[in-house]
C-alpha cells in the first residue's frame, strides 16, 4: 500500500498586531555609554579581569545618533533606554548641568526621529557616594532617588512618553545577595529585606511625583523579571506547590507590594524553570543543548513561556514586554527566537491580553554586567575594537515584522516544527537568501 503524504500546514496570512503597537529594541546606560566613572559598578569592575570591565562599552555617550538612525532605519517606532544617575549627580546633592543637557539632546535626538521614548529611571547601578553609604539598605536610599526624580524630571519630561521606574528589582537582589556577583555582594538577609522594601518605596515615591509633575498622564510603571514555572510531573503536589510559591514571590510580589501605582506593567521575559521533587525541596531542572533548545547562556527557548506569564498577569493595566531577547552568536536562532515568541505574544493578544509593545533586548551588543561582553544579545552586532555596528539579519526579520504591523506568512511558512532545529535553521538561510531587504 503506497505511504499517504500528509500536507504540511502553511498560514497565509500576515498574524496581526493592534494598531499603535509600539515596536523596539531596549538599552541600558551602563551597559552601552562608555566609562561611568561615577558608580558602584565602576568600581566594582576595578577589582575584576580586564576582560570583564566595562571601560568604554559601545561608546553610545558619543555615538548615540548613529544607533538612534539605525533603529529608525530599521522601523523602529519606539525606543527604552535609561539615564545614569551618577553623571547627572556624581557628588552628593551635586547635580552636572552639562550631563542634564546631554541626556536632553539624546532624548531630543530620539523625538526627532519620530520614536516614542520609554524611560528607565533605575537600571541597577548607583552613584559612588550612595553605595558608600550602604546603597540600597540605607533606610534614606528611596528619599536620595526621589531627589533625584525631582530633580531630573523637569528637565527632561517633554521627551518621555512612558516612565519606568526600576528595572527588575528581584534580579538586583538574586545577583547582589544570593549569588553575589553583583554589588555590595553581601550575604546578608536583613540587607536583602531592606534593599527589597526599599525598592518598594523608590518606585511610590517616583510614581507620586510622576504624576504629580503630568497631571495630564503620561504613563508610569516598573520593568519586572517574569518567569514562567511548570512542575517536572503534572501530578506531584509537592512540585506544584514550588511553582505556586515561586511564582508568587518572583512574578508577583512586587507588584503586591505596590498595587495603585502600576499604569502599565512591564514584562521583561527570559526565563522558564521547572521543579523536581527531589528530597525534601524541590529542585530546578537546569537544561542543556543536548535536552533543550538554549541560548549561548545555557537559558532554555521556550516561546509558550511567554504566553503562560502574560495570561497569568493580564488585568485592566495594559502590558509592554519591556525586554525580552536571546544572547546567541547564531543568528538563526535569533530569527527562530523573535519569529516563535511573537507568535505566542500574538496569541495572547488574541484571547484578549493588553499587550501594547514589545521591547527586544537588545538594539547593540551590550556590555552584559558580570558576564562582561561575550553575549551576544542585539540586533546589531558592535565591533569593540572599532566601535563600527554591523546590522544583523535578524534585525531586518525584526523590520519586516515591524513594516507589517505582524507576523507575515512569508516568515511563518518556515516555523512549523519547532523541535526540528537542524531543518528550521535550513529553511531561515534559504529564506534570507530568497528575500531582498531595503
Amino acid at each position: 500500500m503506497p505511504k499517504k503524504h500528509l500536507k504540511e500546514y502553511h498560514e497565509h496570512t500576515t498574524i496581526p498586531f493592534p494598531t499603535g503597537f509600539l515596536w523596539g529594541a531596549a538599552t541600558s546606560a551602563h551597559q552601552v555609554e562608555g566609562h561611568n566613572i561615577y558608580n558602584d559598578w565602576w568600581e566594582w569592575e576595578q577589582r575584576r579581569p580586564r576582560q570583564l570591565r566595562s571601560g568604554s562599552a559601545c561608546d553610545q555617550y558619543h555615538l548615540y545618533e548613529t544607533d538612534f538612525d539605525l533603529a529608525k532605519e530599521l522601523n523602529h517606532n519606539a525606543h527604552r533606554l535609561s539615564i545614569e544617575w551618577s553623571r547627572i549627580e556624581p557628588r552628593e546633592g551635586e547635580f552636572n548641568i552639562s550631563e542634564i543637557d546631554h541626556y536632553k539632546a539624546v532624548l531630543k535626538s530620539l523625538k526627532d526621529r519620530g520614536l516614542t521614548v520609554m524611560l528607565t529611571l533605575w537600571h541597577f547601578t548607583l552613584p559612588k557616594w550612595l553605595s558608600d553609604k550602604g546603597g540600597w539598605e540605607n533606610s534614606q536610599a528611596p528619599y536620595y532617588f526621589e531627589r533625584f526624580v525631582q530633580r531630573i524630571v523637569p528637565e527632561i519630561g517633554e521627551y518621555i512618553d512612558l516612565w519606568v521606574t526600576i528595572n527588575e528589582p528581584g534580579v538586583y537582589i538574586y545577583k547582589a545577595y544570593i549569588e553575589r556577583v553583583w554589588p555590595p555582594a553581601r550575604k546578608s538577609l536583613f540587607g536583602l529585606i531592606k534593599t527589597y522594601l526599599n525598592l518598594v518605596s523608590a518606585h511610590k515615591k517616583a510614581y507620586h511625583f510622576l504624576h504629580q509633575s503630568f497631571p495630564a498622564g503620561k504613563p508610569v510603571g516598573m520593568a519586572n523579571n517574569i518567569m514562567s514555572f511548570e512542575p517536572y510531573h503534572k501530578h506531584s503536589l509537592t512540585e506544584q506547590l514550588a511553582v505556586i510559591l515561586n511564582d508568587i514571590f518572583t512574578n508577583h510580589l512586587f507588584y503586591f507590594l505596590t498595587q495603585g501605582t502600576h499604569d502599565f506593567l512591564g514584562i521583561n521575559y527570559y526565563f522558564h524553570a521547572r521543579f523536581r521533587h527531589k528530597g525534601l525541596i524541590p529542585e530546578t531542572v537546569g537544561s542543556s543543548p543536548q535536552t533543550h533548545d538554549v541560548s549561548d547562556l545555557g537559558w532554555e527557548i521556550y516561546p509558550e513561556g511567554i504566553f503562560d506569564v502574560l495570561t497569568d498577569l493580564s488585568d485592566e493595566v495594559p502590558i509592554y514586554i519591556t525586554e525580552c531577547g536571546i544572547a546567541s552568536t547564531n543568528d538563526d536562532r535569533r530569527n527562530r527566537f523573535l519569529i516563535t515568541y511573537l507568535q505566542e505574544v500574538a496569541r495572547a493578544i488574541k484571547i484578549g491580553v493588553n499587550v501594547r509593545g514589545f521591547f527586544y533586548w537588545s538594539l547593540i551588543d551590550n556590555f552584559e554586567w558580570s558576564l562582561g561582553f561575550d553575549p551576544r544579545f542585539g540586533l546589531i552586532e558592535v565591533d569593540y575594537q572599532t566601535q563600527k555596528r554591523h546590522i544583523r539579519p535578524s534585525a531586518k526579520v525584526y523590520s519586516e515584522i515591524i513594516k507589517h504591523n505582524g507576523i507575515p506568512h512569508t516568515l511563518l511558512g518556515f516555523i512549523g516544527h519547532s523541535a526540528q532545529a537542524d531543518k528550521i535553521l535550513d529553511k531561515l538561510h534559504h529564506y534570507e537568501k530568497k528575500v531582498k531587504f531595503k
